[in-house]
């Protein structure tokens, strides 16, 4: 059985798995095996699996039913958000993240828990650590954004960032090499503001300020 070769890469996993779906091994409405089953097969990791499977899903390839195992939905995938998000110029970028983000911190202001506040607390923090490098300060940035749009509570939003983010981190750390500065106070209390906003139940000013701060990237672009 063929087997992921050179590295352990859940692309390659994914596509492996897509071509054994599409040869029919798993027919439309089949249950695939197990992490435990896939993972030797593919010659990967479990967690390469979980990734591979999380990838499909996105495609609509795949579905996950709590409980029950993941399933063939389709077999024909949907535009490929990799390819699209390749494609894509730093100011479609910003343009997604404007959309994704000013909705998440509005309803993240109206929706936010205790446990929500302190998360979103400690990746601030973490945030403002983490200045010295490009690359460490995008992962700690978009971990803070994370937090927020996961305080909203909304599963379609949270998938949108998570599908989104790890495949446009190269793009938002080239952004930062063209703006020719980052983590300054300013950008940091920026953040801050964003999540006063949040914990005082502010909608308007939680979406406002997240919108402005992205706005202001965009704007320093042209």
């Amino acid at each position: 059985m063929e087997q992921v070769r050179r590295a352990s890469l859940a692309d390659q996993a994914s596509e492996l798995l897509l071509a054994r779906i599409r040869a029919g091994e798993w027919p439309l409405g089949a249950k695939l095996p197990g992490e435990t089953t896939l993972a030797p097969q593919l010659g990967v990791g479990r967690s390469t699996v979980r990734e591979a499977i999380r990838q499909l899903a996105g495609r609509g390839i795949l579905h996950t039913r709590q409980g029950a195992g993941v399933f063939v939905l389709s077999l024909t995938a949907k535009d490929d958000w990799d390819s699209v998000l390749r494609r894509a110029d730093i100011n479609s970028v910003l343009e997604a993240r404007l959309a994704i983000e000013g909705e998440g911190a509005e309803l993240a202001a109206t929706r936010r828990t205790p446990a929500d506040i302190r998360a979103m607390r400690g990746a601030l923090r973490d945030r403002g650590e983490r200045r010295s490098d490009i690359e460490d300060h995008v992962d700690a940035d978009m971990a803070f954004h994370r937090s927020i749009v996961a305080a909203s509570h909304n599963d379609i939003l949270v998938g949108l960032f998570d599908n989104m983010v790890p495949r446009l981190r190269q793009a938002m750390i080239d952004m930062l090499r063209i703006h020719h500065q980052f983590g300054s106070d300013g950008d940091q209390q920026a953040h801050a503001d964003v999540l006063d906003a949040i914990i005082a139940r502010d909608t308007h000013a939680a979406r406002d300020l997240s919108r402005a701060h992205l706005q202001a990237l965009k704007d320093g672009l042209a």
